[in-house]
């Protein structure tokens, strides 16, 4: 069972990549959704056998590597952990693939399509089932050539073609962090298994490496290397430029990227690395910092993105950041609660978007919508469900997990067991979750309740998709994003569950989720409740009941400067492409292009060089094959009295002269020339 979880998408990847030409565009629907639906059960099974039954489930394959003292093996570590990442992926893969089929049912390319989901759905099964480092690494980077597929599938248009090329170089940057890292584990710890370098771990903790005469703690400079990592696949600050341009891609990659996939990757290897991570207070502290940044830049920045899809991205990097930054709380089984829990609400947005966009041909600006609560009611309601569990608006989906990040932060703060940055990190957090609001409601208004903006050409033609294949999904997910936290709460986060085991390391005396339960600080809890109706009546006034003066402001000096500076992503992009992309381009024509190919290599080794002299000493050499020993016993000769005399004037020996590599060239060169002077000039 638990490698027919694995072995599905793969073998429904590859049959639809090579065959699905023949299957045509229902059969490989067909085949697809079966396929997956399958997958999903499977899915399930395991995670009622491993983490309700408490049987986890280690399989070998068989050798991969084995150099002196690595080893390494095909391996799958199936705990409690995986089988809630196993959930997760296949759960929305499969409702991607279904929603898939009716929102590119025009797509003559269909089949391709579906076999890059499937793909994409099996490297991330791949990464969170491996039992090693280097396993892992490799569905690492299975999921980022699939993004790249992906979001340049529509390879005609220039922005796919550019945001694909974007989220690969990007990505590069992480995974270069990542894979440094995975070469300190193994100069260290000798192994990379993830059994064996968790275990060795607090061995570690007073080790220090030396690196350019400065000192390094070895776990600490580790847990840096693995938080690059994560800072490139979960769209961390700083490389977070990808994500929103991902949104050229269709809207079911976008689903599958944002709620299940590629992003959640970042925070998977965190908490898979908690027993490393828990040895390093300085690592804790950089990334509980980072997330926090990362969640009130992205929230602030979709105040006044004016795309769809563009907004919903944003607050996927700023719910990434909340789990981030749960992380470097030590709250690890609270930042996994959160990402199951935002796979449900965030895939239901991105696939109601999606449901828009087909509704309205194609468009995707906030301000050429509006009016459409009657248009697409069931849009509406699945929209504003996701949005108010985005929020954290009490007893829906969100609100189990988000506000308990930030009362574990809060409880740390008060507790005296950590320094001051505890007290900027909550506050962060209070402040993203305004901002949250306030642009999720300002989508709605736009989108539904605003006067309309739609061209009468467009307008007369839109309605409610009534094909189960899109609705279904939409209606699973919204029951999802109401039900699933109360659920699952006391299963992943009660008091006194015992549910994670050992999937999870935490350090004896982190605080835990007793705790919250129990603090008396109730008007400190319910700031993030305060924060979210400030934040939705304000969106109310300055979207639907005072636009005039909202738009006022906005022309405002002060206005236009905070504007322009949100709405350009805080300039993020103008100031890579002044300090690095200007500056790599202008090395790579002027010093790469212009000195070296177009100058040295073609002057001097090229067709003015020597290429060009190659064939004369081709034709000189030819001319002294006589085939006579006399003349070969001649030129040996000539070439021995030739180095001999070189070694009296230099004052050198035969025997230095052939183990000295200063000298080597003499012996190369030197009887290459003479050899190279034409039989007929003697």
């Amino acid at each position: 069972m638990f490698l027919l979880i694995l072995t599905i998408p793969l073998i429904n990847a590859l049959t639809l990549g090579l065959f699905g030409r023949f299957f045509g565009c229902k059969g490989s629907s067909f085949l697809s959704c079966g396929f997956m639906w399958l997958c999903t059960i499977l899915s399930w099974l395991a995670f009622i056998e491993v983490s309700l039954h408490k049987s986890i489930c280690y399989i070998i394959l068989g050798d991969w590597i084995s150099i002196n003292y690595m080893h390494i093996s095909w391996g799958f570590l199936f705990d409690t952990l995986t089988v809630v990442m196993l959930v997760v992926i296949n759960t929305i893969s499969t409702l991607v693939h279904m929603y898939s089929v009716n929102y590119m049912k025009h797509d003559p390319h269909l089949s391709r399509f579906m076999a890059y989901l499937s793909f994409f759905t099996f490297c991330m099964l791949i990464l969170v089932t491996a039992n090693n480092f280097l396993q892992l690494f490799l569905g690492w980077e299975g999921v980022g050539l699939s993004s790249y597929l992906l979001i340049n599938f529509w390879a005609t248009r220039l922005n796919a073609n550019q945001s694909a090329l974007k989220a690969m170089i990007v990505n590069r940057v992480g995974d270069l962090g990542l894979i440094v890292g995975i070469f300190l584990v193994m100069f260290y710890f000798r192994s990379l298994d993830y059994n064996v370098v968790f275990a060795l771990a607090p061995i570690f903790c007073s080790s220090y490496i030396t690196i350019f005469s400065m000192q390094f703690h070895v776990i600490t400079l580790i847990v840096l290397l693995l938080f690059i990592g994560s800072v490139g696949k979960s769209s961390q600050l700083g490389l977070h430029t990808w994500l929103p341009d991902a949104m050229e891609g269709p809207t079911p990659v976008s689903a599958l990227i944002h709620a299940a996939t590629m992003v959640t990757a970042g925070v998977f290897l965190l908490i898979r690395c908690s027993p490393i991570v828990e040895h390093s207070t300085i690592g804790l502290c950089v990334i509980s910092i980072f997330g926090a940044l990362t969640a009130i830049f992205a929230a602030t920045t979709g105040i006044f993105q004016n795309d769809l899809k563009r907004v919903i991205a944003y607050s996927t990097c700023s719910q990434l950041g909340y789990m981030i930054f749960a992380c470097g709380m030590s709250n690890y089984t609270v930042s996994m609660f959160h990402l199951f829990n935002h796979a449900c609400f965030k895939a239901l947005l991105f696939l109601s978007a999606g449901s828009i966009i087909h509704a309205l041909n194609d468009e995707q600006d906030l301000r050429r919508m509006g009016s459409l609560v009657q248009l697409l009611p069931l849009t509406y309601s699945m929209v504003l469900i996701g949005s108010l569990s985005l929020a954290g608006f009490p007893f829906l989906t969100g609100f189990y997990s988000k506000d308990l990040i930030l009362e574990l932060t809060l409880i740390l703060q008060y507790s005296g067991l950590f320094s001051v940055h505890k007290t900027f990190v909550f506050w962060l957090g209070c402040l993203a979750v305004f901002f949250t609001a306030f642009y999720s409601f300002r989508l709605i208004f736009f989108t539904f309740i605003n006067s309309t903006n739609i061209i009468r050409t467009v307008i007369i033609h839109v309605h409610e998709s009534t094909s189960i294949l899109l609705q279904f999904p939409l209606i699973l997910l919204g029951f999802g994003s109401i039900f699933v936290g109360y659920i699952f709460r006391d299963i992943f986060v009660g008091v006194g569950s015992n549910f994670w085991g050992m999937a999870i390391f935490t350090l004896p005396n982190q605080i835990n989720c007793i705790e919250a339960e129990e603090s008396f600080l109730t008007f400190y809890k319910l700031i993030p409740l305060f924060l979210s109706l400030i934040g939705v009546f304000v969106a109310y006034l300055t979207n639907y009941i005072l636009p005039y003066y909202f738009v006022s402001f906005q022309l405002s000096f002060i206005g236009r400067w905070v504007t322009f500076l949100l709405n350009k992503k805080w300039y993020w992009d103008k100031i890579y492409n002044f300090l690095l992309v200007k500056a790599f381009v202008n090395f790579g024509y002027n010093t790469s292009f212009k000195l070296l190919d177009r100058g040295f290599f073609e002057v001097f080794l090229g067709p003015f060089g020597f290429v060009h002299v190659l064939p004369i000493w081709s034709k000189n050499i030819s001319s002294v094959q006589t085939g006579q020993a006399l003349h070969y016993m001649f030129f040996v000769f000539l070439n021995l009295l030739a180095i001999l005399s070189f070694c009296l004037l230099q004052d050198i020996s035969l025997f230095s002269i052939y183990f000295n590599c200063n000298y080597i060239f003499i012996l190369c060169i030197l009887p290459i020339i003479l050899f190279s002077i034409p039989f007929s000039s003697f």
